[in-house]
């Protein structure tokens, strides 16, 4: 007798949410995280200047001051998962839009320069806190079929809040007569472009109350009904909740509180796994994509472009930003994370290229002939475009999904904090390097961009479909 049994799809694969705007709305809320993160992160590039000359301080110590925050990203980013997962991601949520508030009105109002240090520190530690629970929530929360896509939302709103700061920096600077100390209402104008950031802060706080806490870590918590609940708004009513609650208590109870210890294997100290993750947080910022959102626009006036226009070029490398991630959302899930990566590290290598080329002709006078300035501007665009379309969208993603369930959340805050101290690196480096050699940065920059390649080919696994619980 032939049997007409069809094959078993789990639960939580083939679901189709009964209220897709839902799923979205929690998604984008939870996101916002990342907005903040973005808009924290490059809302510095228009004070740069202002701050050198305020304080009177050299490339060696601005570069600190800059680079300052990106040590409390690091320290958010590996305490943040253990946090959550004794508190809850709600709540971590919103402890980071309280430090986000704080620092804002601190670095706005700072007393010198100790100080303003002291709050990008602050800041630095929710954007740490935000990079990690993001992700990890969004993971949690979103149907597999979707998950790739409504992952990329952290990335969509990171380059939402590059823009937007790029934006309110150059509208500031307008007020201002073009003049980045020119005072507003009592206060420089440097000073109004960091503390604006209170308010996406306080709006990320109050949509952390709007949303639920995610179903596994209820789950953890013993509180069942309430997970069947959050499962039914994001999964959909059609789902065997019952089956789903088995489901994933049966991958809990393969796994314990996941800790330092339990990334600890293998000849070279971490498991294989968690030294993908960390390689993929490395090279997405050694190939120096935070210059551009840092320094650019001290970067185009160190070549002669005056200040207005150059952070117009900030905001325009902005947009650039957001469509790349936008073509990123599209096809992540249509030909998988690993293509993506390949193609954007093909292409930064070779905007990273005509940039060293266009840079190797800067002049005495400190400005570039036309035809390199026109290619070096041009280049700088395809370079984010190309990050865009591919690493800036897929790490976070692979991210969320590529660690099995017993050490995701570790492994997940040591990968993020090895991405923060790779910027650090990056971003404490490039003022004394662009002083030493602009063209010979971005030839550096470049080779990382080709190092990447074979990473990914010979490392990286696809994640593309698969549910959570299939990973390991």
């Amino acid at each position: 007798m032939t049997s007409t049994a069809q094959p078993t799809v789990p639960e939580g694969r083939k679901a189709q949410p009964d209220h897709l705007g839902h799923v979205i709305f929690i998604t984008a809320a939870a996101a916002m995280g990342g907005f903040l993160f973005g808009y924290d992160s490059s809302v510095i590039n228009g004070a740069v200047e202002a701050i050198r000359t305020r304080y009177d301080v050299g490339s060696a110590v601005l570069a600190q001051v800059i680079a300052i925050a990106l040590i409390g990203c690091a320290i958010g980013a590996a305490t943040a998962g253990r946090i959550a997962d004794r508190i809850g991601r709600i709540r971590v949520m919103q402890i980071a839009a309280v430090l986000f508030t704080i620092s804002a009105v601190g670095s706005a109002l700072p007393f010198a320069l100790w100080d303003l240090a002291m709050w990008r520190v602050l800041g630095g530690i929710a954007i740490g806190m935000a990079s990690v629970i993001g992700p990890a929530y969004i993971a949690e929360v979103s149907p597999p079929a979707y998950r790739g896509r409504l992952g990329s939302f952290q990335q969509a709103a990171i380059v939402v809040g590059i823009a937007i700061s790029q934006l309110v920096n150059w509208g500031i600077l307008n007020l201002a007569n073009g003049e980045q100390r020119g005072k507003i209402a009592g206060l420089e104008a440097w000073q109004w472009m960091l503390g604006v950031m209170v308010v996406p802060a306080i709006l990320y706080g109050l949509l952390s109350f709007a949303i639920p806490e995610s179903p596994r870590f209820l789950i953890s918590a013993g509180r069942l009904d309430r997970a069947k609940e959050v499962l039914s708004e994001v999964e959909g009513r059609t789902v065997d909740l019952d089956a789903r609650v088995s489901e994933i208590q049966d991958a809990m109870r393969r796994e314990h509180k996941s800790t330092f210890k339990d990334l600890l294997g293998g000849k070279g100290g971490f498991l294989p796994i968690v030294w993908v993750g960390i390689g993929l947080s490395v090279f997405q910022q050694l190939v120096g994509i935070n210059v551009a959102f840092y320094y650019s626009s001290t970067l185009w006036q160190s070549v002669g472009i005056n200040p207005e226009s150059s952070f117009f070029y900030s905001f325009t490398t902005s947009i650039i930003n957001i469509i790349g991630t936008v073509i990123a959302m599209i096809f992540v899930d249509r030909i998988g994370r690993r293509p993506l990566a390949l193609i954007g590290s093909a292409g930064m290598a070779v905007a990273l290229a005509l940039e060293a080329w266009a840079f190797s002709a800067k002049t005495a006078a400190g400005t570039l002939p036309s035809t390199e300035g026109t290619v070096a501007l041009i280049a700088a665009h395809g370079f984010v475009l190309f990050f865009a379309l591919s690493w800036g969208v897929v790490v976070w993603v692979f991210l969320g999904e590529m660690f099995p369930n017993k050490i995701r959340a570790a492994a997940l805050g040591v990968a993020a904090s090895a991405q923060w101290i790779a910027n650090w690196a990056i971003t404490a480096s490039f003022p004394s390097l662009s002083d030493w050699n602009l063209s010979g940065t971005y030839v550096i920059y470049m080779v990382f961009a080709l190092l990447s390649i074979p990473f990914v080919l010979k490392y990286v696994k696809e994640t593309k479909g698969k549910a959570l619980e299939e990973m390991g």
